[in-house]
């Protein structure tokens, strides 16, 4: 708390001197008094009640007086505030769902891991609208644009590999991702399109994706998913589901050239732990605008003294006219 006209504190002297002289006053003797022979009979009662209690309407108009000095000397009190102006970013994770992602090379598979990594990642970036996007032989919006985190990490949660035709439809993919940020006014705007296979379906080719996404200036950072070599893959045989280890075919040189059409990079994950890793340097290198203002916010304290003034001076007023006025 602090007053802002602190120099009329200084009369606070007057309330003060009042006291002094009511004390010298009382002490001297020089208050109303009457002539007796003798005051045995007042000293052997003792001093009654009723002696302490004429004081009281004094000391509520002494108390009063100064509540109104501190009142006109204006306490005020301020709470340093903070205004956060949050730029966030646009972000669609365009995810494949075809059936080659249920290889475990991954814990306990592609798109399980997958799943769970992404869902971590979203919930780091609570500033930003994000989506979500699935292609496999063609591509759909699994979630718009958003900042409704539990509402997209639910949805993330029901992305599964028998969503949609079978296939590797990257060009689709990517061109949906797009079309879900062509109207966005977010200073930045980036897709993250994660796959393990080469492009084989599809009536959008990626080149052709990648071109879409640099006119609308969509950055695009490619994951390219898998172990290097074989990976182990459940396959369906007449004795039942038998995991037999399958060629790792991921189309690198492609993944690269869109990730660098676009201003992105590319990158490789060929476990839980890497790719994990390469979430956390997407998210380190997109980077949300935050602007943090600070100012002082002022609350009026005056007020509550007037208050205190106001009921000292009629506890004085009721004091006099039910109390002092019925004393013998």
């Amino acid at each position: 708390m602090f007053f802002e006209y602190p120099r009329l504190l200084w009369l606070m002297v007057v309330p003060a001197l009042l006291v002094l002289r009511y004390i010298w006053v009382e002490l001297s003797g020089r208050r109303p008094h009457m002539r007796v022979s003798t005051s045995i009979p007042w000293m052997a009662g003792g001093r009654s009640f009723m002696a302490y209690v004429r004081h009281v309407p004094f000391l509520l108009r002494t108390f009063a007086l100064a509540m109104i000095i501190v009142a006109v000397a204006r306490p005020r009190s301020s709470q340093e505030m903070e205004r956060v102006d949050t730029e966030g970013i646009d972000i669609i994770l365009a995810m494949d769902v075809s059936t080659s992602m249920l290889a475990r090379d991954f814990t306990p598979d592609r798109i399980n891991a997958s799943k769970d990594i992404a869902i971590e990642f979203i919930s780091q970036r609570p500033t930003d609208r994000m989506g979500i996007v699935v292609f496999a032989g063609e591509s759909f919006t699994q979630c718009p644009l958003t900042t409704d985190r539990a509402t997209l990490i639910n949805m993330m949660k029901e992305v599964q590999t028998d969503l949609i035709e079978d296939g590797t439809a990257i060009g689709n993919g990517l061109a949906t991702a797009v079309a879900r940020m062509k109207d966005s006014d977010a200073k930045s705007r980036v897709v993250i399109l994660l796959t393990d296979g080469v492009n084989n379906r599809g009536e959008i080719s990626p080149q052709m994706a990648a071109e879409i996404a640099k006119t609308y200036g969509v950055r695009v950072y490619t994951i390219g998913v898998g172990a290097n070599g074989t990976a182990p893959y459940p396959v369906m045989t007449p004795w039942g589901v038998e995991v037999q280890n399958v060629k790792v075919e991921i189309d690198e040189a492609l993944l690269s050239d869109i990730a660098e059409a676009t201003g992105g990079r590319y990158f490789r994950a060929t476990d839980n732990t890497k790719l994990a890793e390469i979430y956390s340097e997407i998210n380190k290198m997109e980077k949300a605008r935050t602007t943090v203002d600070s100012f002082p916010v002022y609350k009026e304290l005056f007020g509550t003294y007037a208050l205190l003034a106001l009921l000292a001076l009629l506890l004085e007023l009721l004091f006099n006219w039910f109390v002092i006025r019925r004393l013998p």
